[in-house]
C-alpha cells in the first residue's frame, strides 16, 4: 500500500509541475504575438482605406448624420 500511495503521490506532484511550468508565454511567443497583430492591423488599414470600402463607409456616415430624429 505504501508503494500504491507513494506513485499516486508522484504522479500528483508531477502533474501540478508540468501544469504550473506552462503558465505563460515565453519572449519568442509574445514577440510572434506581436508581428502578428501588426500585420492584421496593416491588411485591415489597407483594405479600410481602400477606394470601395472608404466610399461605402463614408456613404454610411453621411446616411447616418442625414437620419431624421
Amino acid at each position: 500500500m505504501y508503494k500504491a500511495v507513494r506513485a499516486r503521490m508522484r504522479a500528483l506532484v508531477w502533474r501540478v509541475r508540468a501544469a504550473r511550468g506552462d503558465a505563460g508565454m515565453v519572449t519568442s511567443e509574445y514577440a510572434m504575438g506581436i508581428v502578428a497583430a501588426v500585420a492584421f492591423a496593416v491588411v485591415l488599414y489597407k483594405v479600410v482605406t481602400s477606394g470601395e470600402v472608404s466610399e461605402e463607409l463614408q456613404a454610411i456616415v453621411k446616411r447616418a448624420l442625414d437620419a431624421r430624429m
